[in-house]
């Protein structure tokens, strides 16, 4: 009988799978992450597992968790978003490196309902998870850095401000979504024009500080949940 190993969200060999099993788990990956990209972290699971032809409870014996299952779907989208990160820290071009973190970040947001709504609030990763998180804010401080240092990115924007351009492109992207697929590249350019040193002006209030980061997201996270409980 064939087996299969899978990762636990620390990253460790968990047991290897019968076929059958490891055959449902991939049945449940596919279901959950078309439901998920058209719905929203607040997908239904029990939708995820009919869909995947299994029972409610087979999907909580691999997936004890949502936020076990969002992690499953999620690595490879975070993946891509760092190696992204890694290239545009040590272009020659500073800004273009800056460009094209932003450009990856909210293609990714654009392309899934639930990376978009994964992004913009804070959620309680796991380990893997949150190292990964930690390490595309490092590497953004980086890019900013570079570019602000090539006297390419106008100095008083700071590593909050890139919160700004999530919660906004957020928003865009829902509203856009089924009439204008594409919106969110203008409403991007258009942010990339304000972030330049030409041109720039004194801003009328200052930076968020990362407390204030903080107490938003979990503001947010509290409005997705209200909004799931009335869905």
């Amino acid at each position: 009988m064939s087996h299969h190993h899978v990762l636990t969200a620390s990253g460790t060999r968990a047991k290897p799978l019968r076929r059958d099993a490891q055959r449902n788990r991939d049945a449940i990956v596919a279901a959950a992450r078309t439901a998920f990209a058209e719905q929203g972290l607040g997908a239904s699971l029990e939708g995820v597992a009919r869909e995947a032809g299994v029972a409610i409870g087979t999907l909580y014996r691999h997936f004890p968790t949502r936020l076990a299952l969002v992690e499953t779907l999620f690595d490879a989208k975070y993946t891509e978003l760092l190696a992204t990160a890694e290239e545009a820290a040590v272009m020659d071009d500073a800004w273009e490196g800056f460009c094209r973190y932003l450009e990856k970040l909210c293609q990714l947001q654009a392309c899934d309902r639930a990376f978009n709504d994964l992004v913009s609030a804070q959620l309680p990763l796991h380990v893997a998870g949150r190292a990964m998180f930690e390490r595309a804010k490092e590497l953004c401080t980086q890019v900013m850095r570079n570019a602000q240092d090539q006297g390419v990115l106008r100095r008083d924007v700071t590593a909050q401000d890139i919160a700004f351009v999530i919660w906004s492109q957020a928003g865009i992207i829902q509203a856009t979504r089924t009439v204008a697929p594409q919106a969110w590249r203008r409403h991007l350019h258009l942010m990339l024009d304000a972030f330049r040193t030409e041109g720039a002006h004194e801003l009328a209030e200052p930076p968020l500080t990362s407390q204030q980061v903080d107490q938003t997201l979990v503001a947010l996270e509290c409005d997705e949940e209200d909004c799931r409980e009335q869905s």
